[in-house]
């Protein structure tokens, strides 16, 4: 296996492996002697050093890792610290409203007002860190509660539930005459 750059082989593994890989491994992937990936190894890390890269070459035992330099951790942090933006998809929303205005609430009541199953949305609003578990129903079962979090509130630019918009008793009336023509319910008037 001579068509490549060994560096640059050694460097793909190590970048895509993200852990220590022992030497060993290396060359016997690589098919080539130990001391080659010694070789390399040492190349690489004096390229990183001269260049004055943000990555370095850690020796682990017998291993070797790619790793960042020391001097950048801060600048990793806020990275890793910053806030991530969700996207609210259509079914996320209602749900969250489903939620919002009728919390406590279970999953079974939730599907019983969108109509489908609504497992994959809950768990990602409560990955999005907008609904919790608030408790127990005392019901067979004992399904799960939901309610919103603090970090809704504040999604939302809310201070308390109390702020959110009061749906007019026509309106609700309308969302239901609405639901049941999709149904093809008559409704008496």
């Amino acid at each position: 296996m001579n068509t490549f750059n060994l560096e640059a082989a050694v460097e793909a593994i190590l970048f895509s492996m993200g852990e220590a890989i022992p030497v060993k491994d290396l060359a016997k992937v690589i098919e080539v002697e130990e001391k080659e990936i010694e070789s390399a190894i040492k190349a690489l890390s004096a390229k990183y050093e001269n260049e004055d890269r943000g990555i370095r070459i850690v020796k682990l035992e017998n291993s070797y890792q790619l790793c960042t330099k020391n001097e950048y951790f801060d600048i990793l942090s806020k990275m890793v610290n910053m806030p991530k933006k969700h996207t609210l998809t259509d079914s996320l929303m209602e749900t969250l409203a489903i939620v919002a205005y009728k919390q406590p609430v279970t999953r079974q009541e939730i599907e019983a007002i969108r109509g489908v199953s609504c497992v994959h949305a809950i768990n990602k609003l409560v990955e999005y860190k907008l609904v919790a578990e608030v408790g127990r129903l005392d019901a067979i079962g004992r399904p799960i509660l939901f309610g919103t979090t603090e970090d809704f509130l504040r999604s939302f630019g809310v201070t308390s539930m109390d702020e959110l918009p009061i749906i007019s008793p026509d309106k609700i009336e309308d969302f239901k005459k609405e639901a049941m023509e999709e149904i093809n319910i008559k409704v008496e008037t």
